[in-house]
């Protein structure tokens, strides 16, 4: 039989930090276990250390930590004493989640950094990353990688958003973050919304404020956003990247040689023709092109019938034009119909994968998402 030790003990592996998703055992915040009186009637007192002074989350943690513990059999009475990690455990705490992100022993680096670990560039890793790109703005490439990673955690994979849109970052706002990522010691823990770990140079930047950077400055902070996070461990890792085949998608796949892309377009022939140019990249930068997104493909009238807004075919041109470059089966995902309800989740911080559901277009990108990692 265990003892009622074990018992507690095993209660409190169930509680996770809400921050790094994973149980607070084995991030090492459990500081003691200290139980009075007999096993059927036990005043129980557990010592837990935070990661930083002043977590916004302390409240949860103690009610968590408090149920679990009270739930075990013989536990009469909870104290919960919060405390904050010392620099030895929040190293510690660092390589932990490191490690379990696909190893920080020397494995995947890349760029100017030479020495910076990208655990998601380590031939071991088991994140699948996938970057959307698009050939010009405005084709709704923010809005469908949001939705796809909302999408991806709705269906239980653990999913991760770097916006890389460094000029016209919008990710904070279609997935609803308005706070920052909390640092410990020299690394960012990425906030949570709807399940997604998300990280956009718009967390730090104040309201208005307007980033004007060159290519090197651009190529450390997707380089910090991917080497200096603790994403933890990840199934999917998504990439917003900005329209055109600039510094932003050279280094991505300088830093990220793995990276899969999908290319969006709208049914426009001139949105489709610059489309073209973005996938056939990948040609030069030996990456693969998991297929092609239509987005605004039609509006469907009250009276059930479909305007063709941007005019027809574009997706469909785009994936046969990229075949036969690449040499490759490049598929048509899907078509997203036009529906202001994707606007309005993404003005509100709710994809509509998530506000409306049952919706045609909530449809298509839950399909397509699906495509994405089967």
């Amino acid at each position: 039989m265990t003892t009622l030790v074990e018992r507690i003990s095993a209660a409190l592996a169930s509680v996770h930090d809400p921050e790094l998703r994973r149980p607070i055992t084995e991030l090492g915040m459990v500081r003691s276990v200290d139980v009075t009186g007999p096993d059927d009637d036990a005043a129980v007192t557990i010592g837990v250390d935070l990661t930083i002074a002043g977590c916004p989350l302390v409240a949860r943690i103690r009610d968590d930590v408090t149920a679990a513990v009270s739930a075990v059999d013989g536990v009469t009475s909870v104290a919960v004493e919060m405390g904050v990690m010392d620099e030895e455990k929040r190293q510690a705490l660092v390589r932990t989640i490191r490690g379990g992100a696909g190893g920080a022993g020397g494995a995947g680096a890349g760029g100017a950094g030479g020495g910076v670990v990208i655990p998601f560039a380590a031939e071991d890793s088991p994140t699948r990353v996938i970057a959307v790109a698009s050939g010009k703005g405005g084709v709704g490439k923010s809005s469908i990688t949001a939705n796809l990673a909302v999408a991806l955690a709705d269906s239980g994979l653990r999913v991760g958003v770097v916006d890389a849109d460094i000029y016209g970052f919008s990710i904070p706002r279609m997935l609803g973050v308005s706070g920052q990522p909390t640092k410990v010691d020299t690394m960012l823990i990425p906030p949570v919304a709807h399940g997604v770990k998300v990280m956009s140079i718009g967390m730090f930047v104040p309201q208005g404020t307007v980033v004007a950077w060159r290519g090197p400055k651009l190529h450390r902070a997707l380089e910090q956003f991917l080497a200096d996070v603790l994403w933890g461990e990840l199934d999917v890792l998504l990439l917003d990247l900005p329209p055109g085949t600039g510094d932003v998608a050279l280094s991505v796949a300088s830093l990220l040689p793995g990276c899969d892309l999908v290319i969006v377009t709208t049914p426009q022939d001139a949105a489709a023709e610059v489309a073209e140019r973005a996938g056939a990249l990948a040609k030069n930068t030996v990456q693969n092109v998991l297929g092609v997104i239509e987005n605004m493909s039609g509006l469907t009238l009250p009276d059930g019938t479909r305007l063709d807004v941007f005019g027809t075919g574009g997706g469909e041109r785009v994936a046969q034009t990229l075949s036969a470059q690449l040499g490759v089966d490049v598929p048509l995902l899907g078509q997203i119909p036009l529906d202001p309800a994707v606007r309005e989740g993404g003005d509100q911080g709710e994809p509509v994968v998530l506000s409306a559901p049952e919706s045609e277009a909530a449809q298509v990108l839950r399909d397509v998402a699906q495509r994405l990692v089967s």
